[in-house]
């Protein structure tokens, strides 16, 4: 309750002075690049995350039935550290091929977080073959690696799901893709760049990884321990909507 707390604390805190310099030099960046440029990648981006939502819950274990908090938290920990090893060494490796290698990093990545996020979901007990079972896990997504501004605005979402998920469309299409796509690019920008310069490419890749992971494991943890506290009549965590 104490670890859950804190970091509701630091999701709603107002953006700092720096959030917000850094949040216009982004802006008016994007200005710059040409509207066609936004809308491919805003495409691939959708693409690429829609291909592993779809294709991760055929792959993922079906939801632990009957253990306590406790012992789901053990073995989410326990997933964490193995993800994170394995993305480390997935950074390590792209890093030190140069800049090819390097961009082939970000999908390789985003595959990598996309599937911890399902299992994490599994090992709480819930059914991520449910479309909105899916858009929760976006949404953690997003609250990770957004800008301070959006996480206030994401964090309200996932706080509210209860209310939010039965107003949810029945399909991805409508989700906001474009913003998807520029809050994860413009967080990982600078932590993901440096992979790219020879030498110290490999190192920065492994160490970037290895806390992108860290901070997505953190966040899964504590939004799904706010479903857990959500019970319903009978005492049992709300499942789904």
């Amino acid at each position: 309750m104490h670890e859950l707390q804190r970091w509701q604390q630091s999701m709603q805190r107002k953006p700092s002075l720096l959030n917000k310099v850094t949040g216009k030099v982004q802006a008016r960046l994007a200005k710059i690049i040409p509207e066609k440029v936004h809308q491919v990648v805003t495409t691939a981006i959708k693409q690429m995350v829609k291909g592993v939502l779809f294709g991760a819950k055929i792959t993922t274990a079906a939801p632990e039935q009957g253990l306590s908090l406790e012992d789901r938290e053990k073995a989410v920990m326990q997933r964490i550290k193995i993800y994170k090893t394995t993305a480390a060494a997935e950074g390590g490796i792209t890093g030190a091929g140069g800049i090819l290698l390097g961009l082939a990093d970000f999908p390789l990545l985003v595959g990598i977080k996309l599937k911890l996020l399902f299992d994490i979901a599994s090992l709480y007990g819930f059914q991520v073959k449910d479309f909105k079972e899916r858009m929760y896990i976006l949404y953690i997504f997003q609250l990770a690696f957004s800008s301070q501004q959006k996480r206030n605005e994401v964090y309200r979402h996932i706080a509210s799901w209860k209310e939010i998920c039965k107003t949810l469309p029945d399909d991805t299409e409508q989700f906001d893709w474009r913003s998807f796509q520029q809050e994860y690019r413009d967080y990982i920008d600078i932590a993901k760049m440096a992979q790219l310069v020879p030498v110290i490419g490999a190192p920065v890749g492994a160490i970037a990884n290895y806390g992108l992971i860290k901070k997505l494991g953190t966040t899964a943890m504590n939004a799904y321990r706010m479903r857990w506290l959500q019970k319903d009549q009978n005492g049992a965590p709300e499942m789904i909507c």
